[in-house]
């Protein structure tokens, strides 16, 4: 049975390897909008160590109450900029960054309205890159069993997958290998290689 997860912005690894162990997965379309999760913020290995970086969204009453499609980007913030120089300084060292960067960054230029316009762009340019043709399904009522990897909340998706393994990191002669980012992380340094990472040995 396909699983239903929460919608995420620069997803985490955790979440790519799930996409490829299926064909299709459904994604939490009419789930009402939940605060300080990966839905608008996202972790990144930078020069000083692990950052997580977000961006706003509008805020009015009842905006809790709200479906998760009807949750609008605030850009009254020059916050684009601010992420795109932040990404830069990271991956501006590793291998795949330059090949990667423009693309993507104009998903961020074009100011997609809603969160789900953002992170759905964000979500299919990954996985164009990964060269994973899962499909893509938004539920249409609010699926209560669905698969929430949570950054407050430790989890053992890759190690049950049997995929907890290094890959090169840019700063790991600082920190050694950090677990736990955004799947842009093993894009930038991996490059095509990166598919290698979220699938499981062939038996």
């Amino acid at each position: 049975m396909a699983p239903v997860l929460t919608i995420a912005y620069f997803p985490p690894i955790e979440y790519f390897a799930l996409l490829a162990k299926y064909s299709s997965v459904y994604v939490e379309a009419c789930e009402n909008y939940q605060k300080q999760s990966w839905r608008n913020r996202c972790r990144i290995l930078t020069a000083g160590g692990p950052q997580d970086i977000n961006f706003p969204v509008k805020h009015r009453d009842g905006t809790f109450n709200l479906p998760i499609r009807g949750i609008e980007v605030d850009y009254s913030t020059p916050w684009v900029l601010k992420t795109q120089r932040c990404i830069d300084a990271a991956y501006r060292s590793s291998a795949w960054f330059e090949y990667y960067r423009d693309p993507l960054f104009a998903i961020l230029d074009a100011h997609p309205r809603t969160l789900w316009e953002l992170d759905m762009g964000i979500l299919r340019f990954l996985m164009e890159k990964f060269g994973l043709k899962t499909e893509i399904l938004p539920t249409e009522g609010y699926a209560a069993a669905h698969v929430d990897i949570h950054p407050k909340r430790p989890n053992a998706i890759l190690r049950e997958l049997g995929l907890e393994r290094p890959y090169y990191q840019v700063f790991s002669d600082r920190f050694g290998f950090v677990p736990g980012l955004s799947a842009m992380d093993l894009l930038f340094n991996e490059g095509p290689g990166a598919l290698g990472f979220i699938l499981p040995d062939p038996a």
